[in-house]
């Protein structure tokens, strides 16, 4: 259904770019708010159009695999690589394709700095050389995670990865989603030590209404379901309200 999808690539858009400390990042360093504004629109703009030739890349991609008689592979995402490796084309073709795959590096910077600093406090606990020492550590333990995850999409996934993500996305960002909402529409100060509880209860929430809604009604909730966490995670938060306290 149409503006179903519609109204959750909207929301998924917003949790999974707007709220994303690698994409974020960029904007928090501008010297201006003004030019942090500007950032944010010309990132939007710039976006469109790689969003835009990456479809018509896979429409390439069908098209050639088409006309070169590669059969169809299960999952849409081993497209790039079947042309990649099996096309008929030259050995360097093939790693220039995976060359061009995004890099994971900013992610694993973000993933390691976000651990030191947030979970383990290592700005105040450690001294210099010891921080740089943690910090190694901490990186490469995210990269095995992430090989892992990798992994662990590959063979478990019964979908494409794409799709996947966005399931995953689904109950990951909701609690994020619902906490951003909820300090940009209300000025409520909230009992925080309760709130790790309601970023666990709310994605279970979710997950109990998917499951109830399609064997009651027939109804799939879909990418949408972002939307019913982020309303779990709302509704918990309004319940730690600190009374007369605003």
């Amino acid at each position: 259904y149409f503006w179903k999808m519609f109204a959750a690539g909207i929301v998924l858009l917003i949790a999974m770019t707007g709220l994303d400390q690698d994409m974020m990042q960029r904007n928090l360093s501008c010297a201006t708010p003004r030019d942090s504004q500007k950032n944010i629109v010309l990132t939007a703009v710039s976006q469109i159009f790689v969003i835009f030739l990456f479809l018509v890349l896979g429409v390439l991609l069908y098209i050639y695999m088409d006309r070169s008689g590669l059969a169809m592979p299960e999952k849409g995402d081993q497209v790039f690589s079947q042309v990649a490796v099996n096309g008929g084309l030259p050995v360097f073709v093939g790693i220039l394709f995976s060359s061009t795959y995004s890099a994971a590096g900013s992610a694993l910077t973000a993933l390691t700095t976000s651990f030191t600093v947030d979970i383990l406090d290592g700005t105040k606990r450690y001294g210099e050389q010891r921080l740089t020492r943690l910090r190694r550590i901490v990186h490469v333990a995210m990269a095995l995670g992430m090989a892992l995850v990798i992994l662990a999409f590959e063979y478990l996934a019964d979908d494409s990865v794409i799709n996947l993500v966005y399931k995953v996305a689904s109950y990951t960002y909701g609690p994020i989603l619902g906490m951003f909402a909820f300090g940009i529409f209300t000025r409520l100060r909230v009992r925080d030590g309760w709130m790790p509880l309601v970023a666990l209860a709310a994605p279970l929430l979710s997950a109990l209404l998917q499951y109830w809604a399609y064997e009651a009604w027939g109804y799939r909730i879909g990418f949408e379901l972002l939307i019913y966490n982020a309303a779990f995670t709302m509704a918990g938060m309004l319940l730690l309200v600190k009374r007369h306290e605003k």
